[in-house]
């Protein structure tokens, strides 16, 4: 064993394709199969522009994403950006481990929407809880398998799956125009300018895996001209998939069906035009969607992991490589294995809200990291000064939401944040608050 990363060679590189279906399948997974209906019933009529608004704020944090990632090409990420950018060294091990509980609570979320979809497609008598967590955890056990294997075959899984779900996605959208109920999609700020706001909030975390990019900078070919390609490509491509996804589920749905049917709201919307085909076919994209999310968030987060330990953040044995590539499997393995529990062990109801909470929050971080560095990586100030204003706007108006409506899921994710924050300042190996040397 290794606590250095291998060179991979040229043929093994990650393509601006596979790179590009990293990121949309990071972010075109369960979220857009769960949080819709949430989204529909505080923001109505204007649920696809509260996609649209996440987006603009993905796309500006993408900026910063692009010149930190090229400036300081490291597995990572998130982490090592925030590290450089902050005296104090304790916030980037804060802003660490949050990802890891972020990324561990969102593949989570979309191992349990495989096991929901894959439990229903198999018919009444099999659709039982031991189903779904049995399909739950196999799908974990397979793209950790995959993950295992290198880079080059998570990349062409990627690809493949992105490609399929894509193509799914895009007919249903194609269909579901034909069906659409005008009424129900005017005026379009039925709710006011607060409730669109409000549900781009909640499903920020839809826009969770783009930042994974960044994280294969050392696996990619060509980084320089490929990475913010793949960055604002990819976001614009999601972008683009959840309008045209929300607008069909809307204008077909009234949002208190949308919320009775909840997981199966897209299934269901596609009924009306495509009748039970409709139905099983976007169950299989479903299933495509989550595969691809977990196989894109695993990728990334095993090498965040890798990073973390290699700055004293982790146990040493998790920057260990394969001998002959240049995969961390302590980390992967680690980290597989408590997504695993956590998905056949705890309530994911307030998922969706923590997840969006947390990368609200790490993307404030890194557009002030752009911020504060933005002479050494050339960057302008407008974009992440903007990006800043828009994410800690929504973060304020989630926990504002939370506080009126679900104040127990506020309380547990306070308490999650306290759990991280002591985390990092008892049991790192570095010294309370010490300054970066």
């Amino acid at each position: 064993m290794t606590t250095q990363p291998q060179t991979t060679s040229s043929a093994e590189k990650l393509s601006l394709a596979e790179l590009i279906a990293i990121g949309v399948g990071g972010m075109v997974g369960g979220g857009i199969f769960s949080v819709l209906g949430l989204s529909a019933l505080v923001s109505g009529h204007a649920a696809p522009w509260a996609f649209a608004f996440g987006g603009i704020i993905a796309l500006l944090t993408g900026y910063a994403y692009t010149r930190l990632g090229l400036h300081f090409r490291s597995d990572g990420g998130s982490f090592t950006y925030l590290e450089r950018a902050f005296e104090q060294r304790n916030v980037a091990g804060i802003g660490g481990w949050l990802l890891l509980v972020g990324y561990i609570g969102t593949m989570g979320l979309y191992a349990y929407t495989f096991g929901v979809y894959g439990s229903a497609m198999l018919g009444d008598k099999l659709n039982t809880p031991l189903m779904h967590h049995l399909l739950a955890s196999l799908v974990l056990l397979i793209f950790m398998s995959i993950n295992l294997y290198g880079a080059k075959a998570s990349g062409s899984t990627e690809l493949l799956l992105v490609g399929v779900k894509v193509a799914i996605l895009g007919l249903f959208a194609v269909a579901g125009l034909l069906t659409i109920k005008s009424d129900h999609l005017l005026p379009v700020l039925n709710k006011g300018l607060g409730g669109l706001i409000m549900g781009a909030a909640l499903i920020f975390v839809a826009y969770e895996g783009f930042e994974l990019i960044p994280n294969a900078v050392n696996e990619m070919k060509d980084p320089q001209k490929n990475l913010g390609k793949a960055i604002f490509i990819s976001i614009l491509i999601t972008i683009i998939i959840y309008i045209f996804v929300a607008l069909v589920a809307v204008g077909n749905l009234t949002p208190e069906e949308i919320n009775k049917y909840k997981e199966y709201a897209l299934a269901v919307a596609a009924k009306p035009a495509l009748g039970e085909f409709g139905f099983l076919l976007i169950g299989l994209g479903a299933l495509l969607s989550t595969s691809s999310a977990i196989n894109a968030t695993m990728f990334g987060t095993a090498r965040l992991g890798m990073a973390m330990a290699q700055d004293e953040e982790l146990p040493k044995a998790f920057s260990y490589t394969e001998r002959t590539k240049p995969v961390p499997w302590v980390s992967l393995v680690v980290i597989s294995a408590v997504t695993l529990v956590f998905v056949n062990i705890a309530d994911l109801t307030i998922i969706s809200s923590f997840a969006s909470s947390t990368f609200l929050l790490i993307f404030i971080a890194i557009n002030l990291s752009a911020i504060r560095l933005r002479e050494t990586i050339q960057a302008n100030m407008w974009a992440p000064g903007l990006g800043v204003i828009l994410a800690a706007g929504s973060w304020a108006v989630l926990m504002g939401y939370l506080w009126q409506h679900e104040p127990k899921s506020l309380i547990q994710i306070g308490a999650f944040y306290v759990i991280v924050v002591a985390a990092e300042l008892l049991f790192s190996q570095r010294a309370l608050f010490r300054k970066r040397m």
